[in-house]
């Protein structure tokens, strides 16, 4: 068991931020995210970071051809990660960019560190670089003048002849080599190790860390022509972002967090990591990473997901069709973690049917369900310990047995074994209650006992698996926890003192809501790809001047809707706004948290009468203050008459809290 509150530091790569992120990019984030949320369900201290990379000849050229500024390229690109890992719900803890000042200071110190260190003669010295280097991945292909292809993107590399600050990289041959053989767990997985141990044994050949012809960087310290060539500045951001910078030991915060535990990358930029960057901080006499993981690429149409190629799959129309869980679940579910996966937009939803709305989704409800039937909504009692046998105690054998078994293989991210685990009890509970048919004891009096203990093991059951599953379903799982009646957040349960037994007989359940409805296939394929179409649109040129006749609404297209989240919320109590006679303060749940929202219907509703109502609650507004209230929201309301009065919008059917609306 992990000591209350040992530390964790764990990254993400830090995105290069010259267009907008598609699910590869989110594949990494999510995989950090869902080992972030494992490590504080035991007991850790979890710093998680991730940011933006922002420099580079890349961006420069890009910039140009949109006659901007680079800095307002990357100011404009940058919201669109922020955006995106807010609906991905993703519980980072630092964002670092390295466009800022912060930064600077940063990586300008590392390098003053290093020819402090060693003098301006050792590891770093001026000289000149001739070769080809590829601008899309950042990579010095050869040494020659002869024409050739980057390995990484088989893009043809350009000619480069300056003058560069280099680093002695060959003078670490044989430390990173004694690295690699006394700490194997450095480079992760293994055969990713012996790729590593492969190049430096092939031979290292020093690197240069600047660049002249470029102006887009951080200028090298007291010679401002030249710049910090990308690798040495974006990988100091991992150091950045916990205050390395802060005086001369660094921030407390650095103090306590460093060196990482884990930087979770792609294979792609894995001997920048596992090579470059311990041997930059070998130079600096400062402490290495504990771990290198080195991820497979996300394929898309038997191909690494690229822009240039066309074959990108974006998961903001993924989450808005399906939820973030659909996402996260299938990504972590279908593919081997390490190696290369394929996406498929088929697969996703056949996962989604069969283990999520069939699976998990149809198991909480069903349970539930009968519990409310049969027992007025409270969790029965279990048989007596001494009685135990049969299938029910083979459910129970098999669900502890999974606790541990889990824990065991989210440590060591082997994530699909993991899921498989847990949807071996979600399938035994099924057969179980299959095979001893409750709905048919509950019409005999007289096995009201027996129907008791098969219900309390199937909730039990119900009740440790939607604990385990948490990390990776963390929306679907809190609120199925919250059905369970079960107190407080989910995240704060320790996995690690999860164990049979722990439900108390008497404990008042909720009405059961489905979590995960069953979709069609045809017809979610084309809402997704119709969807990420319009996301590949350029934007529309501007309008020309409108005449002077009145004007039809103008159109939207898709993405300009989805953008838009609306989820079902239920009002839980309201007052009047001091000094308006318009407003009302209403707090409102919406399924994850209760909202504040200030909204203009005091003329027609009053405050008394609301409370339990189902309202239409826009959630990713901007907060504003309206009287000095922050509203955090807005429900939605039609306008009637000539003097527009507010009429709430609602739903015919029963619809759950939290549900989003399409």
């Amino acid at each position: 068991m992990a000591p209350t509150q040992s530390k964790f530091y764990l990254t993400t790569p830090i995105y290069y931020a010259n267009s907008r992120p598609h699910v590869g990019s989110a594949y990494t984030t999510i995989v950090c995210d869902a080992i972030a949320r494992y490590k504080r369900m035991r007991g850790y201290d979890v710093v998680y970071l991730t940011g933006t990379d922002e420099h580079g000849v890349n961006i420069e050229r890009a910039a140009e051809k949109l006659g901007i500024t680079p800095q307002e390229l990357v100011d404009r690109n940058v919201p669109l990660f922020l955006e995106l890992w807010k609906l991905l719900d993703i519980r980072y803890t630092h964002f670092v960019r390295t466009t800022s000042v912060e930064h600077a200071g940063s990586v300008q110190k590392l390098v003053r560190r290093t020819l402090r260190r060693a003098g301006k003669n050792g590891f770093i010295y001026k000289g000149r670089y001739e070769g080809r280097y590829c601008i899309h991945d950042n990579l010095y292909v050869s040494d020659s003048s002869e024409p050739a292809d980057c390995p990484t993107c088989g893009r043809p590399a350009e000619l480069i002849s300056e003058e560069n600050y280099f680093f002695r990289l060959s003078m670490f041959q044989e430390k990173l080599l004694q690295l690699y053989r006394e700490k194997p767990e450095f480079v992760q997985p293994d055969f990713r190790r012996n790729e590593v141990v492969s190049f430096v044994e092939s031979g290292l050949r020093d690197l240069s860390i600047s660049r002249k012809a470029i102006k887009w960087g951080i200028p090298w310290p007291d010679d401002p022509e030249h710049v910090f060539y990308v690798w040495y500045d974006a990988l100091t951001s991992y150091m950045t972002g916990i205050g390395f910078g802060e005086g001369e030991h660094g921030s407390a915060e650095y103090q306590k967090y460093w060196p990482a535990d884990l930087h979770m990358i792609g294979k792609e930029i894995i001997r920048f990591h596992a090579v470059y960057w311990p041997a930059f901080l070998m130079a600096a006499d400062l402490p290495l990473p504990k771990q290198v993981f080195a991820h497979g690429w996300l394929l898309f149409q038997q191909e690494k997901m690229s822009k240039s190629r066309g074959n990108v799959a974006y998961a903001e129309p993924i989450v808005r069709v399906l939820g973030n869980d659909a996402l996260r679940y299938y990504l972590l579910r279908d593919v081997v973690f390490g190696q290369d996966g394929n996406f498929s937009h088929d697969a996703l939803i056949t996962r989604y049917n069969a283990d999520l709305a069939n699976g998990l989704g149809n198991l909480a409800s069903r349970i539930l369900a009968m519990i409310g039937q049969s027992f007025a909504g409270q969790v029965p009692s279990p048989e007596p310990r001494e009685k135990l046998s049969g299938p029910d105690y083979e459910v129970k054998l098999l669900a502890q047995s999974q606790i541990g078994s889990v824990i065991e293989m989210y440590g060591t991210m082997e994530f699909a074994g993991a899921l498989e685990g847990i949807w071996s009890v979600i399938g035994a509970v099924d057969k179980y209650l299959v095979e001893t048919q409750p709905w048919k004891l509950a019409e005999d009096a007289s096995q009201r006992e027996r129907l008791s203990a098969i219900l309390y093991t199937a909730t039990e059951a119900l009740r440790i698996v939607t604990a385990l599953a948490h990390p990776v379903l963390p929306e679907a799982t809190q609120k199925i926890w919250a059905q369970l009646g079960q107190s407080g957040k989910l995240a704060n349960v320790r996995l690690d003192q999860l164990a049979w037994g722990q439900l108390r007989p008497g404990t008042k359940v909720q009405k059961a809501e489905a979590v995960f409805p069953r979709v069609e296939k045809t017809e979610t394929v084309e809402r997704i790809r119709a969807m990420e179409e319009q996301m590949n649109q350029p934007p529309a040129p501007p309008a020309p001047a409108a005449a002077a006749t009145p004007a039809a609404p103008a159109r939207i297209g898709i993405e300009d809707f989805t953008r838009v989240e609306m989820r079902v919320g239920e009002i839980k109590s309201a007052e009047r706004v001091a000094g308006a006679d318009k407003l009302l303060k209403v707090m409102v749940d919406i399924g994850e948290e209760v909202r504040q929202v200030v909204a203009g219907i005091a003329t027609v509703y009053k405050p008394e009468d609301l409370v339990g109502r189902k309202v239409i609650v826009v959630v990713n507004l901007q907060p504003r203050k309206l009287r000095g209230v922050e509203s955090n929201g807005m429900i939605v309301a039609a306008s009637v008459g000539p003097e527009g009065t507010p009429v709430l919008a609602g739903f015919l059917e029963a619809v759950p809290v939290g549900a989003r609306l399409k």
